[in-house]
Formats: structure tokens, C-alpha cells, sequence
């Protein structure tokens, strides 16, 4: 069984929990680059190395990519996931210290993310499941455009889109490839979803919506056997699709810790005034 960390009640904002928890024993994980490798066995000499099992939290050594796949490898939200930068450009991570680190762990702030649960169904009628902390992304697999259409909570909101994709981002993918195909950036705890097209050629004018968090989306390929589609939650793909459904999954929270002068808040509200 998990050790349980010491619990202090405090008062909690939106975004954030409202306890502070006391963190003792940690577990290290590490990407395989040499620089996080060596950041692993140096903060490990240094602090002991507990497993995840045992320990109250883990500290995650790498890029954003790393971070995700640690955030889903602990998706139940059992214990929290601290990321510290050894990769490039580290938006869910906190900045690189070995100094007093569990003086950093236990002043960190928690926020849960609520992953998107997509369901898919291929040209074979073969179904999958998989989960995405950034987006569901729909993209067109060869040289024509896909042929897409838009249901929301039952709904039929766009007949027919002509496009490269569509993606369906929460707040903390907002940044991420939403942003790249020039999605709104959303704040945490706005509970909202970001409903984005990638290279949209038809309706013209469209530029995506807001949803509200609790929305069902579902996502029909139109001639899908001449213009085949694919759809990727995070980094898991499922190839040649005819539909789509996203739902975020309030059962499931991974919980992140960050530095509270650089929270995930704070850092989503930064984005919107980079030059």
C-alpha cells in the first residue's frame, strides 16, 4: 500500500486543491536522454529513491513529453507528479534545482487534470479507447483532405468540414498543437474546451468554438474509404477511423505540483502576452 503523505487543510483556489500535503519519500523517474539520466543518479544519491508504490510523490526528469507519459502511467491521481526540466521546452515542468528539493515539493501547488476519453470506431468496426491530458487529434492520412462532421451533445453542428483535421484540446493541451493551428489559449479552471480545425477549407470563416467541459463531441468521417482519417489522443494513434467520441473523464485527475511563483495558472496566462 502507498504510504500516505502528512495532510494540512488550507484554503484552496480554483485550479488548485485544497489541502497541503507534507511530502517525505520520493520516487525519481527519468527519460532516457543522458541529461536527464545523469540529473537521475545525481538527485537520487542525493535524496534516496523510494518506489511508486512507497513513495508520496514522483519527480519526473525530462521534456513535456516525458512529463505526459509519466501523467499517464499515474492516471489514477494516487500521487502527484512533479516534473523538473531536463528537456527543451518544458511548459509542465518547473525549473531545474537539486537544491532543497523537498522544500520545493511541500510549498508546490496541485492542480488535477481531467483527461479527454476518446472512443473510436475504425472501417472495420473494431472499437478503442484511449486518454489524452493535451487533445484528440484528427488528421487526414494521405494527400486528400478529410471530410468531416461535427455533432456536439447530439447536435449536428457543421454538416460537413473540409479540412486537413480538427482537434479538441482542454485547458492545459491549450498551449500545446491547439495553439499551433491558432486555437484560444484557455486558463485553468475555466472549464472549457478548446474545439480547433487544422487547415479548414471549408466553411471558410470558421475558426472553432468553446465548449463547455461536460460536452460530448463526436466526430463522423465522411467517404472515409477514399479519404481515410486518423485519430491520436496524446501519443497513442488509432489509424482509418469512421468515427469519433470525446468526453472528458471526470473519474480520472492526475494531479501536477509546480513552484507557486510559476503554477500552471500563471504560466497559461503568460502565454497569452508572448510577443
Amino acid at each position: 500500500m502507498q504510504a500516505q503523505p502528512e495532510v494540512n487543510t488550507a484554503a484552496g483556489t480554483q485550479g488548485k486543491t485544497t489541502e497541503t500535503m507534507t511530502y517525505k519519500t520520493i520516487s525519481f523517474v527519468a527519460a532516457p536522454t543522458n541529461q536527464a539520466q545523469a540529473a537521475l543518479d545525481s538527485l537520487k544519491a542525493r535524496y534516496g529513491q523510494a518506489s511508486p508504490n512507497s513513495a508520496d510523490v514522483v519527480v519526473a526528469l525530462g521534456g513535456d513529453g516525458f512529463m505526459l507519459q509519466t501523467l499517464h502511467q499515474h492516471m489514477s491521481g494516487d500521487i502527484p507528479i512533479y516534473g523538473m526540466n531536463r528537456g527543451t521546452v518544458g511548459f509542465l515542468m518547473n525549473d531545474y534545482s537539486e537544491e532543497e528539493l523537498l522544500t520545493r515539493l511541500n510549498r508546490a501547488q496541485s492542480v488535477a487534470l481531467h483527461p479527454l476519453r476518446m472512443t473510436t470506431c475504425d472501417t472495420s468496426g473494431h472499437e478503442a479507447d484511449a486518454l489524452a491530458i493535451n487533445e484528440v487529434s484528427l488528421l487526414r492520412q494521405t494527400r486528400l483532405a478529410a471530410k468531416i462532421r461535427i455533432t456536439i451533445d447530439g447536435i449536428t453542428r457543421l454538416e460537413e468540414m473540409i479540412c486537413d483535421g480538427v482537434l479538441l484540446s482542454t485547458a492545459a493541451g491549450s498551449t500545446a498543437y491547439n495553439l499551433s493551428a491558432y486555437g484560444p489559449i484557455i486558463p485553468i479552471g475555466a472549464g472549457l474546451l478548446a474545439l480547433t480545425p487544422i487547415s479548414v477549407f471549408r466553411p471558410r470563416r470558421w475558426r472553432g468554438a468553446l465548449l463547455p467541459h461536460e460536452a460530448t463531441v463526436v466526430f463522423d468521417i465522411l467517404d472515409a474509404g477514399e479519404r481515410p482519417v486518423s485519430a491520436v489522443a496524446d501519443s497513442a494513434e488509432v489509424r482509418d477511423i469512421i468515427q469519433v467520441t470525446i468526453r472528458e473523464d471526470r473519474d480520472l485527475a492526475p494531479a501536477v505540483l509546480h513552484d507557486p511563483e510559476h503554477n500552471m495558472e500563471e504560466r497559461i496566462i503568460k502565454e497569452q502576452f508572448q510577443p
